[in-house]
C-alpha cells in the first residue's frame, strides 16, 4: 500500500515550522549527550536544552525520544527530543523509525536536521517509512490517534537525493511486504505473476511467464510436483532488467510458496498460520527488480520467481516418489515439506544452463533450522565465493539487516544423497551429522550452480515480524529487498 507519509528537506528553521510535533536531536559524543537549538525556540522551550536532556535522563541513544509541550503562538504544540546516537547511518534509520512511530495522529513533524552524510539521511527516511508501513484490509477507517504523520520535514541543509534514494529502498521493500501480507485466497502463483507484469511495465523491464503445460513442456519437473496437488497451478516468472552497458549478469532467484500447507506431510495449525509468507523470496526478488532503475544499477539482472502452492489431494507428490528437475537430475522426496528447495532447484538449473549468469543468489524463507540457529534478527548467509559473501555481509550491514555466514561443510554433503535418485529433498544422515537441516539445504542447491559463484540467503527468522517494533511491522518484513538492492547498486 501506498505510504502515507512523505518526507521533504525544507529551508529555514525550526522556529519557522508550522508543525504540531517539533524534533530537536540529541547526540552522544564521547558517551555524553549533546544538542543545540535554533535561537527562535529558546524563548519557548520550558529550560535550558542541557538541563532538558538531564531532567529526561537522555544519554542521546539512537531512538530514545522524550516529549513535552510547548506553547506558541498559534498554540500549543509537542517538542521531541530525539536519540541520534553518532550520527552513523544505522542510528538515523533508527531514529527515523521511533520518531515515525511517535508521530502517529500528528499532521506534520518537523526535525531539525543535523550536519550528517547523505548516507544517514537516505537512512532516515527507510527508518521512518518502513516504520510508518501498514498493511490493512479493515472496513472501518483506521482511528486518526494511530494514522501515520502526513508529512516529514527536515529542516536545514539536507540532501534531496539522499533522502530520495531512501524512499526508493523504503519503496521496493513496501512492494514485497504488500505482496507477501496479502491473504492467499488472492495470492495464487497466476496472481503473483499478474503483478509482476505489472512492475514490469512501470519498471520497463521484459517478463516472461510460464503456465503449467509450458513447464511440463520445458522440463520443470520439480515444480510441477510441488504444485501438482493444488487447483492453483504453478508458475516459472523471468523479469530482465537490462542497462545501457551492464558490468555483470546476476540471477536472483526467489521462493514463491503462496501457501504451504506441507503436502501430505502436513503441518500443525499454528506452523500454517504464518504460511501466507512463505512467497517471501519471490516478493523480495520482484521488489529488488522493480528499483534497479531508480537506484542506478549498472548490473543486468534476471529475476525468477518460482511460484506453487503446497497443498494435498488425490494429486499430490507421495513421500518416496521421485521428481526430475531441470538439469536432468533426480530427486527423491522424503518430505514434501521441504518443498522451498525444489522449486528453487529448477529455477537455478534454468538461471545456470540458459543464462549464462555470472552469478547466482537466492533468496527465501527456507529452513526452521535457520531460525533455530540465529534467531529472528539475523538472516542465514551461505556462498561458494569469498568476495560474494562479502559484499553482500557489507551490503547487510550498510542496510541494518544482519546476515551471519553459514558453513558449507563438505562432511555433510553426504546427507544430501539418495539411495534410488540422484538427490533427496531432506538430510538422509541426520544420526551422523547433527541434523543441520540448513546446511543440508544449502547443499542440496549447490547442486544446481553450474559450479557458479553463489550465495543463498535463508530468511526464515527474520523474514516475518510477530510484532510492531522499530522498522518493522506485523507480518512480512521482505527481510533483504533493501540489502540486496544496495549490492546491485554498487556492482
Amino acid at each position: 500500500m501506498p505510504f502515507a507519509t512523505e518526507i521533504s528537506p525544507v529551508p529555514g528553521t525550526l522556529a519557522e515550522s508550522p508543525a504540531d510535533l517539533l524534533v530537536l536531536p540529541v547526540s552522544k559524543e564521547d558517551g555524553s549527550p549533546s544538542g543545540t537549538v535554533d535561537g527562535g525556540l529558546t524563548a519557548v522551550l520550558p529550560a535550558p536544552l542541557t538541563d532538558l536532556i538531564e531532567h529526561y535522563a537522555l544519554t542521546g541513544g539512537a531512538g530514545e525520544l522524550s516529549q513535552f509541550p510547548v506553547r506558541r503562538e498559534a498554540g500549543l504544540a509537542r517538542l521531541a527530543l530525539l536519540g541520534v546516537g553518532s550520527g552513523a547511518p544505522d542510528d538515523l534509520r533508527k531514529a527515523g523509525a521511533a520518531i515515525a512511530r511517535a508521530a502517529r495522529g500528528k499532521e506534520r513533524v518537523a526535525l531539525a536536521w543535523p550536519e550528517l552524510s547523505p548516507e544517514s539521511a537516505t537512512a532516515f527516511a527507510e527508518g521512518a517509512l518502513l516504520a510508518s508501513y501498514t498493511f490493512t484490509l479493515k472496513s472501518g477507517e483506521t482511528p486518526g490517534s494511530k494514522r501515520p504523520a502526513p508529512a516529514i520535514d527536515l529542516v536545514g541543509d539536507v540532501s534531496a537525493d539522499a533522502v530520495e534514494r531512501g524512499t526508493r529502498l523504503a519503496a521496493a521493500t513496501s512492494l514485497a511486504r504488500d505482496l507477501i501480507n496479502t491473504p492467499s485466497s488472492t495470492k495464487t502463483p497466476e496472481w503473483m505473476a499478474e503483478r509482476a507484469g505489472e512492475v514490469a511495465r512501470d519498471g520497463g523491464l521484459t517478463v516472461r511467464v510460464w503456465d503449467e503445460e509450458e513447464l511440463r513442456d520445458a522440463g520443470f519437473g520439480a515444480i510441477l510436483g510441488v504444485g501438482q496437488a493444488s487447483a492453483r497451478p504453478p508458475r516459472l516468472v523471468e523479469l530482465s532488467y537490462v542497462p545501457e552497458n551492464p558490468t555483470a549478469h546476476v540471477a536472483l532467484v526467489g521462493k514463491g510458496i503462496t501457501f504451504d500447507t506441507g503436502g501430505l506431510s502436513l503441518k500443525p495449525n499454528d506452523n500454517m498460520k504464518l504460511m501466507k509468507t512463505d512467497m517471501s523470496g519471490s516478493a523480495i526478488v520482484l521488489g529488488v527488480l522493480s528499483a534497479l532503475r531508480a537506484v542506478g544499477s549498472s548490473v543486468r539482472v534476471t529475476g525468477l520467481l518460482a511460484l506453487a502452492e503446497n497443498s494435498f489431494s488425490g494429486d499430490a507428490t507421495r513421500i518416496g516418489d521421485v521428481l526430475t528437475t531441470y538439469t536432468g537430475q533426480t530427486v527423491e522426496v522424503l518430505n514434501s515439506d521441504a518443498e522451498g528447495r525444489l522449486v528453487l532447484a529448477d529455477a537455478m538449473g534454468y538461471a545456470t544452463t540458459e543464462l549464462e549468469p555470472d552469478l547466482v543468489v537466492d533468496v527465501a524463507t527456507l529452513t526452521g533450522a535457520a531460525k533455530l540457529a540465529l534467531g529472528t534478527g539475523i538472516g542465514a548467509l551461505y556462498s561458494t565465493d569469498d568476495t560474494l559473501a562479502a559484499e553482500l555481509e557489507q551490503a547487510s550491514k550498510d542496510s541494518g539487516e544482519p546476515l551471519w555466514r553459514m558453513p558449507l561443510t563438505e562432511e555433510y554433503a553426504e546427507t544430501t544423497r539418495s539411495r534410488v535418485a540422484d538427490l533427496a529433498n531432506i538430510g538422509t544422515r541426520g544420526t551422523d551429522f547433527g541434523p543441520a537441516g540448513a546446511t543440508d539445504a544449502a547443499l542440496f542447491l549447490r547442486e544446481f550452480t553450474g559450479g557458479l559463484p553463489w550465495a543463498h540467503l535463508d530468511i526464515a527468522g527474520p523474514g516475518r515480524s510477530m510484532a510492531e517494533s522499530g522498522l518493522l511491522s506485523k507480518g512480512g518484513t521482505a527481510f533483504t529487498t533493501r540489502t540486496l538492492l544496495r549490492w546491485l547498486a554498487s556492482e
